[in-house]
């Protein structure tokens, strides 16, 4: 006999089968209970990373669609197999490769030294209500003007070299750093606090063991925002007064109207981009295994 038990907040389909002995004297034996597979850890039909792929494969197909009939012209808008065939030679003769490593190390000097400050202004702001009179307006008053705009400016100060580059890319990334770590300070539950003082934890113990975990999540959301900050920093630094990185082969791309040369430098910043998106949500998930999340169905 099977006997099935449905419940509203139950997350999956849960099947009681009680199987009995033929009828004679003694106890009916106890139900056996069999678990099964909730259907959203079912084994899809399509796997993951097909769907996944299957949007920039559509793109793809659509761009070469148009470039073959004749609707992209080569001098509007390259096509997949010659932004190919250039990226290929711009590998081979190792200047895709060279403008690569220094956009690397200017994205990630500027990327270090934003977080940093980002991060020591979000503590102090969020820890401390002097920090937060102190700090708060005047970062809420910088982060509306265009970081953009500063280029000028930065210039004037640091000269045409690698600090102005650097500090454009260093501002751009604070800010979203330190708006989600300070909202993650202050978001974190006061009766946890409250729990944390009931067992005798200094005010450090609090800091270490209940505030700063509880805003590890928006630190790492914050994280992921200033990378994509960083990369978009970087695209307006390196077109100006720049003899070297990616933007430097777009600004060359550029005058000589080489849009497939464009095309690549963009496809490697969209990849570069995702990449480092890929290890924050990496790092997200082997700091974050206390908190299970939503994931979808």
């Amino acid at each position: 006999m099977s006997i099935s038990h449905a419940s509203p907040h139950a997350s999956a389909d849960i099947s009681v089968i009680s199987k009995t002995s033929p009828p004679g004297p003694g106890p009916d034996p106890a139900p056996a209970l069999e678990r099964l597979v909730p259907s959203s850890s079912r084994r899809a039909l399509v796997p993951r990373w097909l769907r996944r792929t299957s949007g920039p494969v559509l793109l793809l197909a659509v761009w070469q669609l148009l470039s073959a009939t004749g609707v992209l012209a080569e001098d509007v808008l390259a096509s997949p197999g010659t932004v190919a065939r250039v990226g290929a030679e711009l590998v081979s003769d190792g200047s895709l490769t060279s403008a690569m490593g220094v956009s690397l190390r200017r994205v990630a000097v500027g990327l270090l030294l934003g977080t940093v400050t980002g991060a020591a202004l979000a503590l102090l702001s969020g820890l401390f209500r002097v920090g937060e009179d102190l700090v708060d307006a005047g970062v809420q008053m910088l982060r509306t003007v265009p970081f953009v705009g500063l280029i000028p400016l930065f210039i004037i100060w640091f000269g045409i070299g690698e600090t102005p580059k650097i500090a454009i890319i260093a501002l751009g990334v604070s800010f979203p750093l330190y708006l989600n770590v300070y909202a993650g300070i202050r978001g974190v539950d006061t009766q946890l606090i409250e729990a944390g003082e009931s067992l005798g934890l200094s005010r450090w113990g609090l800091v270490r063991h209940v505030v700063l975990p509880g805003a590890l999540p928006g630190a790492l959301t914050g994280l992921r925002y200033s990378l994509g900050i960083a990369w978009l920093a970087l695209v307006f630094a390196e077109q100006v007064n720049a003899d070297s990185g990616l933007g430097f082969l777009m600004v060359q791309a550029r005058d000589f109207l080489r849009t497939d040369v464009i095309v690549v430098c963009l496809i490697v910043y969209a990849f570069l981009g995702l990449l480092a998106d890929l290890l924050v949500r990496t790092l997200e998930r082997l700091l974050l295994q206390w908190r299970p999340t939503f994931t979808g169905r």
